[in-house]
């Protein structure tokens, strides 16, 4: 855990990753609309006067988050803005770098801060730490192998009985990656719809994997269970690159969705019949 508190109130996280590319490449990746939507969720920036001024970002139906872009110096810095996550909670401030290293590569760091005289939020903060690594692994990935293409994103989603751990325990016996390992090339068994690829990191204890397809189109799938509350869910969500990806992700999301919802049909509440 990274939080650290300031005397002056301010309570902050940083986490950042080593990238291939120029940091002009890079800021093409994490400060523009279609470079973020090739590795995060869909986002698109509102500009005045050639200048960006807000980013919104889509994290699924009603789960919109518009952000004010406070500083811009490209392709070093710059930081957004939003309110915070739940209401009465302090706004969010998010702040971009790059760094440039030796060997053709570049750091990407992130620093999202907030202001609190209590530890009230505390959790809120370390939570998105948390969650960034995986993300990070995408955006490798994007900056290595599919940099600068078309992307087109896809995700699926099912309720699922029982724990998160029994989900994946289905979900990857189904898939064939029981077992699987980082590095691993791997292919779905027969009845399963067309995906393919490498292994890039799986964890089946923490219930996900992230793996390099080329079935059925080049681009990033991350596969994992987790818990909403009292609720599980199986989540596929995938970042296809390329020119048919937006055609590809168009004809496979129903299949995908279909599959999924078969191999976890939908929970009945207790005391109810079908």
């Amino acid at each position: 855990m990274s939080l650290k508190k300031e005397a002056s109130g301010r309570r902050s996280i940083q986490v950042e990753v080593e990238v291939p590319g120029t940091p002009e490449e890079v800021w093409q990746a994490i400060a523009t609309g279609p470079g973020i939507s090739c590795w995060f969720v869909p986002a698109e920036f509102e500009e005045r006067d050639g200048k960006p001024v807000a980013v919104t970002m889509n994290f699924g139906p009603g789960m919109e988050s518009r952000s004010v872009v406070t500083a811009w110096d490209p392709p070093r810095m710059y930081t957004k803005e939003a309110d915070g996550w739940i209401p009465g909670s302090p706004p969010i401030a998010t702040e971009w770098n790059v760094e440039a290293r030796a060997g053709g590569v570049c750091v990407v760091r992130v620093v999202q801060s907030l202001f609190a005289s209590t530890d009230d939020w505390d959790n809120q903060l370390i939570g998105t730490e948390s969650g960034w690594p995986g993300f990070f692994r995408i955006l490798r990935i994007y900056l290595t192998h599919f940099r600068g293409q078309r992307s087109a994103i896809m995700q699926v989603m099912a309720p699922v009985a029982g724990t998160k751990a029994e989900a994946w325990e289905t979900l990857t016996a189904a898939l064939g990656l029981s077992g699987a390992g980082d590095g691993q090339s791997w292919v779905v068994p027969t009845g399963v719809p067309s995906l393919g690829g490498v292994v890039e990191h799986i964890s089946h204890s923490a219930c996900g994997a992230l793996l390099r397809l080329d079935k059925p189109n080049p681009g990033t799938a991350a596969l994992y269970t987790i818990t909403f509350g009292s609720s599980v869910m199986a989540m596929f969500s995938f970042y296809l690159y390329g020119d048919q990806a937006a055609d590809t992700v168009a004809h496979v999301t129903p299949i995908w969705q279909a599959w999924l919802q078969e191999r976890f049909p939908m929970p009945t509440e207790p005391g109810k019949s079908e």
